[in-house]
């Protein structure tokens, strides 16, 4: 089924056009998650705050920016047929409890996505075992434009390292690790790239349906890594996007342990 914007996928999933009626099921729980991180060498310190809301036996997640929503989020809305969540004003909810319904009809761990288990170990260790992982979705030349929007320093290394030319752009960060300016405008980054690396955070801050519009258009492959709305973004594999990295819920930053991400190619999904 093609789908052109997070708001099409949407009102196709109220439909009962993926799966069940999603009034027949229940956000068992909702609750809401801030952490901050600062990786050993770096200076930036990275604040995020998330929502989650659990279906069975899935979770969906969405980023979101400081004030948007707070932890009284869990109150109102676990226990809510999945529907109203759906139809809620507040962008962040509606799109956990989308990402969780897409989740649960259709599990990443059971889908037909190539697994990859981050190593054991520390925050820097599998911060640069995820990064590497994403970045070898890139199928690019030497000297290719890369525009990454939402700036992870490792993952901007990790393009460098395949011979890509990264142009960072993020809402929050005007600078790289290593002093490269940082453009807050995704214009600026997107007309001149060759390919096109993306968060999931463009998913919650309604940014997405424009990215994909553009590498649609241009025909400039996209590759997301997401967090936000991983079953949301594999919505649009082969409409849009070319390949995913899909980390659902718990987090790599969240464990020591091993943890799993699943990689989706368009012509595999």
């Amino acid at each position: 089924m093609t789908v052109a914007t997070v708001a099409e996928l949407t009102t196709q999933v109220l439909a009962g056009e993926h799966g069940p009626d999603p009034a027949e099921l229940t956000a068992t729980s909702v609750f809401w998650l801030h952490h901050g991180t600062r990786l050993a060498g770096g200076d930036t310190t990275y604040l995020n705050q998330y929502v989650l809301v659990r279906v069975g036996g899935s979770f969906g997640a969405c980023a979101f920016e400081a004030g948007e929503l707070d932890p009284a989020i869990g109150r109102e809305a676990s226990g809510s047929p999945l529907d109203e969540l759906l139809r809620d004003a507040r962008t962040p909810l509606r799109i956990a409890a989308l990402d969780a319904y897409l989740a649960e009809v259709r599990p990443h761990r059971e889908s037909d996505a190539e697994p990859v288990t981050l190593p054991a170990g520390t925050p820097e260790r599998r911060a640069q075992a995820r990064d590497a992982a994403i970045a070898e979705l890139l199928d690019i030349a030497p000297g290719a434009r890369v525009a990454l929007i939402g700036v992870v320093n490792p993952l901007v290394a990790a393009i460098r390292e395949r011979g890509g030319a990264c142009l960072p752009c993020d809402l929050n960060l005007r600078r790289t690790q290593w002093g490269d300016p940082v453009a807050e405008s995704m214009t600026e980054v997107l007309a001149p790239a060759d390919a096109v690396v993306a968060t999931g955070m463009t998913v919650s801050n309604g940014t997405f349906d424009h990215v994909l519009e553009h590498c649609r258009e241009r025909a400039v492959p996209l590759v997301v890594y997401a967090q936000t709305g991983s079953a949301v973004a594999r919505a649009f594999l082969g409409s849009g996007v070319t390949a995913l990295s899909a980390e659902p819920f718990p987090f790599s930053q969240f464990s020591a342990d091993p943890t799993v991400l699943y990689r989706y190619r368009a012509e595999a999904a």
